[in-house]
């Protein structure tokens, strides 16, 4: 069997025949860049179960050293997600100093409206004024924490919704909600974003008033450019054609980031890649084919958010990881020029076999290649699990199980 070097000669003089830059897709690689979240390092759980694991980070302080693992060992992962009031700390400037001792910086800022006792009829589109101002309070809280941290990210999500006919007026929430993210929107100084992402049901099961990408889109187009849709790929009904919403919020330029992780049922939030690592690469093919169009402007966050119940939380964190640097891998090999012949041809088969080419193509070699050069490891988990950090920090923190501050946590 050949080693690994010889694999790659032979993957990059095959790449080379078929007209592909190999440098150029080698320096995309080391440019990917991917934030994890604060809240995928801490115990966690379904609605129906927590099981602590030996070592999960109980504080923020120790999240961010777990996420430093995940960078040392991928080294794409240098920003890290967090979630208010999960993440709160009396000192800003410690974590932020924290963070920078360890090779990080604070990313994203994900404001909590689904755990706080008032939310139980909505936050930002809660019948009760009071109930509203409160939620937007504490976004405009979350603004200030991103400018004391540099951060130019609010993700927003809600769980808002009704369960039942005739508990509340569509239309009404819809105002609300309008008026809500426009209060939010201004307080937030350029070049801040503001990220809308949607969920199509949970925990509301009648209706959810931010539920798929056209509302969110819509919300978005009402208050400005630097309001984006965010996409979760577990947040779609079972069919849904992600890569098609993918490429329509790219042509609108509202694309604003992704929310990585996959499902079998509804939101698991399992390892990205485990269900369907074709779906995974088709998304990743129109990103891009967006990234290479003149014609449109990306400012693209690639963001997991995944809270692992059952698997160890670092390694699960970087299975993640790199199962996006395949996946990107396989979608910068694609022959563009002949896939837009067969496309213009007619010549379904033909086009379909190029994508199929490029997803089988196996882009560990390539991998390994550009890892050497960035002087992390080659075998990622491998290597992490060599490491013996998990057994340390087992050790030294047991299973107290601070959580994650998701649901059961």
């Amino acid at each position: 069997m050949l080693d690994w070097r010889e694999q790659y000669r032979v993957l990059a003089e095959n790449l080379a025949a078929k007209g592909l830059d190999v440098a150029e897709i080698r320096g995309a690689l080391k440019a990917q860049r991917i934030e994890t979240p604060s809240w995928g390092y801490g115990d966690s759980g379904t609605r129906f179960k927590v099981f602590p694991q030996a070592g999960a980070a109980r504080t923020a302080f120790e999240k961010l050293e777990d996420a430093a693992q995940v960078q040392r060992f991928t080294g794409i992962t240098p920003s890290v997600a967090l979630h208010i009031p999960w993440d709160l700390v009396d000192d800003w400037s410690a974590l932020q100093d924290h963070a920078a001792s360890l090779g990080l910086t604070l990313g994203a800022i994900n404001p909590n409206l689904f755990q706080d006792e008032d939310y139980k009829l909505g936050s930002l589109t809660h019948p009760d004024a009071r109930v509203r101002n409160k939620a937007i309070q504490h976004c405009l809280d979350c603004i200030d924490i991103a400018k004391t941290l540099d951060s130019d990210i609010i993700s927003l999500w809600l769980a808002d919704g009704t369960n039942y006919p005739g508990q509340d007026s569509f239309r009404r929430r819809k105002r609300r909600l309008e008026d809500a993210l426009r209060t939010i929107y201004e307080a937030m100084p350029a070049p801040m974003r503001l990220l809308i992402e949607y969920k199509f049901f949970e925990p509301a099961f009648y209706h959810t008033d931010l539920g798929d990408w056209g509302t969110s889109l819509l919300m978005a187009q009402k208050l400005g450019e630097r309001a984006q849709v965010l996409v979760d790929l577990g947040h779609h009904p079972l069919g849904t054609n992600i890569e098609q919403i993918v490429a329509y919020l790219i042509d609108e330029e509202r694309l604003g980031g992704f929310h990585f992780n996959s499902k079998k049922f509804a939101d698991d939030d399992l390892t990205v890649g485990s269900i369907n690592p074709y779906e995974l690469f088709l998304i990743y093919n129109e990103l891009i084919d967006g990234e290479r169009d003149e014609n449109v402007e990306m400012n693209v966050a690639y963001m997991i958010d995944q809270s692992h119940n059952v698997k160890p939380k670092v390694e699960a964190m970087i299975q993640s990881i790199v199962n996006c640097q395949i996946a990107y891998a396989r979608a910068l090999i694609v022959d563009r020029q002949a896939l837009a012949e067969a496309q213009d041809a007619g010549d379904i088969v033909r086009a379909e076999e190029i994508l199929l080419d490029a997803f089988r193509t196996d882009m560990r070699p390539l991998l390994a290649a550009v890892r050497e050069e960035m002087g992390v490891a080659m075998d990622p988990l491998a290597a992490y699990r060599k490491s013996g950090y998990l057994e340390k920090v087992a050790a030294e923190r047991g299973a107290a199980g601070g959580g994650s501050g998701y649901p059961g946590a």
